[in-house]
This record gives structure tokens, C-alpha cells and sequence, in this order.
């Protein structure tokens, strides 16, 4: 592939993208869209993203099935955007043109044979029967006011085996009123130098004819393979949302749509700030989620986790690309755990409005390394709690939990085993409760009975914060209120991502602040 050719393309040249993810994406194992789903991904994909052209559904799979794509199509008409709705159809003659007819539509894409092997062994029939039944439904569908676009299917085997057989079969039909003629890499097993030169082929020896490229990804390689296929001159490309598809899945529209641009310098039609949520969209009907890391698209992708990145970031924005998060109407974050630093902190800090001093940062700073060490991240949600946590917190605490060791029964009582230092000496203790604090507070009020000076607060209110949004592992503020001696209350905080473990902390905080 003629490398300086791709990194100079002109940025006039205009790409149009064929969205199938209603129809090849339901492939997916596990994957059917009810027709109320399909209805609105289809209004977000054409009214929203701007995809040029959308696939459906295959004809004659069920009355449901028609009922939905009635129903798109009835939008799309009122909407102008009719012939950009597209069913697959089968080599049958009328019925799948009456089927998609019926369901209001006006574009069949023709599932044909672009594989001798396929003709042969799954038809069983010569080539030239094939082409003649092909002519057949194509006439038919365009008798009936249906336009016709035909896909090669296993197109790229086809090709390998015998190109003789694919040229044959083109030549058999391009007399005829076809919109698009469609290359399948239907196994996913081209790679980009195999796709250039097969549809350079195609593209030099058919010039007047259209062609799209439909790839799939088993081998990782669809994003390059559409790179190849546009610089060899393919005007149409195929992809799914969140690379749903058979195996694999399909080309990544994300993926596709800012390397197109951002790589070859294509024009395209795609409204990108709509890229994510749509993405969204389909994760929630399709019960398929995209990974953490998936480009563009994953939830991870705009999140700096090095602490020296934040610092380039800070400094001059050393780690940004053109790859930005606001395109797609995202923001860049900074993570906060073992690996932050000053900048990750400070970065955060910003976001929220809060301002500390460098003193009170760095313990901030410290307490969120050291809870990392425990948790994979803190979230931003988090700092607040953890903030308050700190600033409360007193440089010297006479009483200093070591190790704890709950069990907890249905229909019985909680244990614990507690050993907590005190002035630097060691004490353990088990107790019992009602619960696993209740049992805490026993062993606890046990140890302190041989300190006179050393005295658990009553506790008048506990209660337990989450943050919004906080998964199974979030971390979770204890805030207790207690009522001193002198009849004056105070309120102490613990954060861990053991609620449990956090209203200790709370309570050692209290017995410490009073500490004589």
C-alpha cells in the first residue's frame, strides 16, 4: 500500500458511512432489538449522528420484524429520509421485495453470491443460474419502484479463489439499474495490503460502478482494512456501533469515522458530539458493553492516570492530542490513586471549585496513595470525603487502629476480633453486638476500660454516605455524631470502602479529639 499516498490524501474527497447495526449487529450472539428499540436507534442514527445510510433488518424473518421496519419507515418518510433506510433481501424472486415493500421500504441490498465455492456447494447451482436469478429479482424489484444494491457475499474468499468467478458474475448484472455494489470481507480474513490490492482491482476494472467495503474484525484489523479500501478508492463504508456483529463484530463506526478524518483527511457527514451517547444507546438495548479502554468510546479512554502526565497537562497541555475528549462531548480526567501525583490532585481540585493549602494538599494527597494502594482508583466523588476525612484529622492520635476481624451470622450475633495500639503499646480484645459496630464498640469499650483518660463519646446519630453513582467498591463516608461531657456535640468522619471499617475510623477520631 503506497504509504505517503494515505498520510496526503485530499480532504475534499467526501466518504459516506452505511450504518448496520439494526441488522448485521443483531448478529451479535445474545443481541435482538425490540421494535420500539430499533425505532429509536434508527431516528438517533439518522437524526442525530447523521449517518448517511442505515440497514435494518433481512426480509421475511418475522411479522414483528416488518411491523418495525414499518414503523421506521413511516418516520424516515415523514422525515426525508426514505431512501436511507435499507432491508436485506434474498435472491427469492418477489418475496423479499414484496416483504420489504409491505413494510413501506423503497431500497433492497441483495444478498448474492460473490464466493464460487458458495454458488456451488450452499446454491448448488452453475454460476450462470445464479446470475440469471439475480437478474430476475433485480428486474422485479425495480419494476415494483425498489432500488437495488447487491452484496458480494464472501466476497473476499470469492475474490482469493477465483476472481474470474466475481468478475463473471458483476458482468452478468451491470446492465442493470444497481445503486452500490457491496465487498464483503464476510470472514473478517483480509489484511489492509490484501484489501488494496483486490479493490484497486475491482475499482480500475469496473470504474463506473459504485462499490462499498463491509469488513469485519476478526482479525483486529477492520479500522485498517477501511483505511485501505478508501485510499484504493472505495466511496461507501459499513460499520456498527460499538463494533457489534457476528464473531467479532463489524467495523467500529467511532473508530472509522475519526480515522477517516483525522488520518486521510475524508470528509464525512457524521455529527461526532453524538458518537457517545448513541454509543450508550446501544450498550442499553443491546445488554453488550464496550471496554473500559475501547477508542473513543470507552469510559477510561480520556482519563490521564500517571501522575507526570497530569503535571505535562498542567504545565502545557503536553498530553493532549487532536484525539479530544470534547469532540465527543466528553471532558478529560485525572485519576486519583497509588500512581497520582500533585497535578492529578490539583487538576481534581479545579474541577470541584475547592481550594487547599499545600499542607493540607499533600496530606490529602497522601491519604488518596495510600487508599489506592487498597482500591484500583478514587474517583473524583470521592474527594470530597476524603478531604473532610484529613482536615479533621489530628497530626498525633493516641489511639491507632491495627487490625480488626469480623463474623457476621443471619439470625445471630456479630463477633469481632480488635487490636488497636494506644500510646504505642498493643491491646486486642474480642467483643459482641448487634451488628459488626455493635461488636466493635464492645471490644473497644473493653480495651479502654484500663485507660481512665481514654473514653468512647455517647453516640447520638450515625449515618452513611455514598457517593452518586459509586459502584460495589465505592468509598463510603461514616459520620457520627456524638454528645461530649459537657453536653457540647461534635461530629467525626471515616472513610474506607468498608463501611464498617469507616465508622472505626470515625469513632477513634472522636475518642482522640477528647483524648486528656
Amino acid at each position: 500500500m503506497p504509504h505517503n499516498h494515505l498520510l496526503n490524501m485530499q480532504s475534499s474527497k467526501q466518504i459516506t458511512l452505511m450504518d448496520t447495526t439494526l441488522r448485521d449487529g443483531e448478529q451479535t450472539q445474545g443481541v435482538s432489538f425490540a421494535p420500539a428499540e430499533k425505532l429509536s436507534l434508527a431516528q438517533a442514527l439518522l437524526g442525530r449522528l447523521n449517518v448517511d445510510r442505515i440497514e435494518v433488518a433481512s426480509a421475511g424473518v418475522s411479522q414483528g420484524e416488518q411491523e418495525a421496519v414499518k414503523q421506521i419507515n413511516d418516520w424516515a418518510s415523514a422525515n426525508g429520509h426514505l431512501d436511507k433506510v435499507e432491508v436485506l433481501g434474498f435472491v427469492d424472486h418477489t418475496r423479499s421485495v414484496d416483504w420489504i415493500k409491505g413494510a413501506g421500504g423503497k431500497v433492497i441490498n441483495l444478498l448474492a453470491k460473490g464466493s464460487e465455492k458458495h454458488c456451488l456447494t450452499q446454491l448448488r447451482q452453475q454460476p450462470e443460474q445464479h446470475i440469471e436469478r439475480v437478474r430476475q429479482t433485480i428486474e422485479y424489484a425495480r419494476s415494483q419502484g425498489v432500488a437495488v444494491n447487491v452484496y458480494l457475499e464472501d466476497w473476499s474468499n470469492g475474490y482469493s479463489d477465483s476472481p474470474e468467478y466475481v468478475y463473471n458474475f458483476i458482468n452478468g448484472i451491470k446492465d442493470l439499474e444497481v445503486g452500490h455494489y457491496m465487498l464483503p470481507d464476510t470472514l473478517g480474513v483480509m489484511s489492509p495490503l490484501e484489501v488494496s490490492e483486490a479493490i484497486s482491482d475491482m475499482v480500475s476494472r469496473f470504474p463506473d460502478l459504485a462499490f462499498d467495503f463491509h469488513p469485519h474484525n476478526d482479525y483486529g484489523l477492520a479500522t485498517a482494512n477501511v483505511m485501505a479500501a478508501v485510499d484504493a478508492g472505495i466511496d461507501s463504508i459499513h460499520c456498527t456501533v460499538n463494533c457489534l456483529g457476528e464473531r467479532a463484530g463489524n467495523a467500529s463506526l467511532a473508530e472509522v469515522s475519526v480515522v477517516l478524518q483525522d488520518k486521510m483527511g475524508i470528509n464525512l457527514n457524521i455529527d461526532e458530539k453524538h458518537i457517545v451517547d448513541v454509543s450508550q444507546m446501544v450498550e442499553s438495548f443491546s445488554g453488550k458493553f464496550v471496554s473500559g479502554n475501547a477508542p473513543i468510546l470507552g469510559k477510561d479512554v480520556f482519563t490521564q492516570t500517571a501522575g507526570i502526565h497530569a503535571d505535562g497537562d498542567k504545565k502545557g497541555n503536553l498530553y493532549v492530542t487532536k484525539l479530544s475528549p470534547e469532540r465527543f462531548a466528553r471532558k478529560r480526567t485525572y485519576a486519583l490513586g497509588k500512581l497520582a501525583g500533585k497535578a492529578s490532585l490539583e487538576n481534581n481540585l479545579d474541577e470541584l471549585g475547592i481550594k487547599l493549602s499545600a499542607e493540607d494538599q499533600k496530606k490529602v494527597l497522601d491519604k488518596v496513595i495510600a487508599l489506592g494502594d487498597s482500591k484500583q482508583t478514587v474517583t473524583s466523588e470521592d474527594l470530597p470525603f476524603i478531604i473532610a476525612d484529613v482536615l479533621e484529622s489530628r497530626d498525633t492520635q493516641r489511639v491507632v487502629l491495627i487490625d480488626s476481624k469480623t463474623s457476621s451470622h443471619l439470625n445471630g450475633e456479630s463477633e469481632i476480633s480488635l487490636t488497636v495500639s494506644i500510646d504505642g503499646v498493643e491491646h486486642s480484645e474480642r467483643g459482641q453486638g448487634n451488628g459488626a459496630y455493635d461488636a466493635f464498640a464492645d471490644a473497644l469499650d473493653k480495651i479502654l476500660a484500663s485507660h481512665d483518660d481514654l473514653k468512647r463519646p455517647k453516640l447520638l446519630d450515625y449515618q452513611v454516605h455514598i457517593p452518586k453513582g459509586g459502584k460495589t467498591n465505592a468509598l463510603t463516608e461514616a459520620s457520627i455524631t456524638w454528645e461530649l461531657e459537657n453536653g457540647r456535640k461534635m461530629t467525626t468522619r471515616g472513610v474506607n470502602s468498608n463501611q464498617v471499617v469507616a465508622a472505626m475510623y470515625a469513632t477513634l477520631k472522636a475518642i482522640n479529639s477528647t483524648a486528656k
